[in-house]
């Protein structure tokens, strides 16, 4: 009994000794560690009117009158007058850091700088002024709201001193989870028109805006004196938005959200039509709605058609027909016809009389240009692309004639 009651003894010191034990090590590593400029001092930076700046990656399009408005990707807004598509006149440039966005409502331009909405008078296109600037409406990709803008990245030395404690004899070693894979790239009123790939939209007084996962909305019956009235949630995946007859239509990378906005500052939700994952603009004539899907790095399991949906009962979309295309990006449509941008494969035109069959009643195909967005204007089609505007006469469909081109360089 002896021996066994010093065997217990020992037993017990050994355990409270083991339990006891700790292991000190030091860890040095590598990380990048993010560097910001702060949201005030974004603020500072210049919002001005210069001379025309060459185009090097054009973004989202509109019209207004007989003015054309180019979004330089994060950099502002080329002006043009497009009095003669056959020769439009850059004006000034705008200078607007981290603007992707635009509409315009009775002479007024709205456009996002980052986190914030601006809105300029452009009376007079030659003397364009900043009127307002609603602040902190937006979510931006690169921005937290507390520490500003991520400028870079610097690799940064750690030094750790690690303490854990050895159980039972168990040995192990810390783990580490270094975000080494983040990026530093530093993406009565009278309404213009934008493309198919807008994010802005203006209807009945309203501003909608939407983001990846969300629809702000703005009460702009004073155009001087946007004011933010709230936001809806979304869900994910959100590319554009589309508006009809008081109603939105909002394309995302899993389906099209139909929303009836009668009440403008209360869109109710009527119904969502689904679709793989796929990038998705939409636009609406009739009772129809248009959708191009397409694959491509951001649009995982795409495929690449076009679906056309009877929104006849806005409650209950249906699709009616479905046709295969290249690539498709932007579209339009007026009268009767159809057009598609097909991404590096060019420009499509369609007899749309019957959307039903309107896949197999193709007018025309360019394919010397890059094409990602369209809008059919009161004088001309404007495409607009990775290698510049290019805009043509479609009187005739079966014959598109070039007007203008401008290329990344020609101003």
């Amino acid at each position: 009994m002896k021996i066994f009651g010093t065997l217990l003894s020992f037993i017990f010191v050994l355990c409270i000794s083991s339990c006891k034990d700790e292991v000190v090590r030091t860890r040095t590593y590598h990380r990048l560690t993010p560097f910001y400029l702060s949201v005030s001092d974004l603020r500072k930076q210049a919002i001005s009117m210069d001379k025309p700046h060459e185009m090097s990656v054009p973004g989202k399009i509109y019209i207004y009158g007989n003015y054309l408005f180019i979004n330089e990707v994060t950099k502002g807004i080329h002006v043009i007058d497009n009095t003669d598509p056959a020769s439009p006149r850059f004006l000034n440039f705008i200078n607007i850091p981290g603007n992707i966005d635009l509409a315009v409502n009775t002479n007024i331009l709205y456009a996002d700088s980052y986190v914030d909405l601006l809105a300029f008078d452009i009376s007079n296109p030659t003397k364009i002024s900043l009127v307002n600037r609603v602040e902190n409406v937006f979510d931006h990709q690169y921005i937290n709201k507390e520490k500003g803008l991520i400028q870079g990245y610097k690799d940064t030395i750690v030094t750790e001193v690690i303490t854990h404690q050895i159980t039972d004899g168990a040995k192990g070693e810390p783990m580490f989870f270094d975000s080494f894979g983040a990026s530093a790239a530093f993406a009565s009123q009278s309404y213009g028109t934008g493309g198919s790939m807008a994010r802005f939209t203006l209807m009945n007084s309203s501003l909608y805006t939407v983001t990846t996962n969300s629809l702000k909305l703005f009460n702009v019956s004073s155009p001087k004196a946007p004011v933010y009235i709230n936001t809806i949630n979304l869900g994910g995946g959100i590319e554009t938005i589309f508006p009809y007859q008081n109603k939105l239509f909002i394309g995302s990378t899993t389906g099209m959200h139909i929303y009836n906005a009668i009440e403008p500052s209360k869109p109710l939700k009527l119904a969502t039509y689904q679709h793989l994952t796929s990038c998705d603009p939409v636009i609406v004539q009739g009772k129809y709605a248009y959708v191009t899907l397409r694959s491509g790095n951001f649009c995982r399991l795409g495929t690449n058609v076009l679906d056309v949906i009877d929104i006849e009962d806005p409650t209950k979309p249906v699709l009616v027909s479905s046709f295969p295309m290249l690539n498709p990006h932007g579209l339009t449509i007026s009268d009767n016809n159809l057009f598609i941008c097909e991404g590096k494969n060019g420009l499509k035109a369609f007899n749309s009389s019957d959307p039903k069959t309107i896949g197999q009643n193709q007018l025309s195909f360019i394919q010397n240009l890059k094409a990602t967005d369209v809008i059919a204007g009161p004088k001309s089609l404007i495409v607009t692309g990775a290698d510049g505007i290019y805009q043509y006469d479609y009187t005739n469909a079966s014959n598109l004639k070039l007007l203008s081109h401008l290329d990344l360089t020609a101003n």
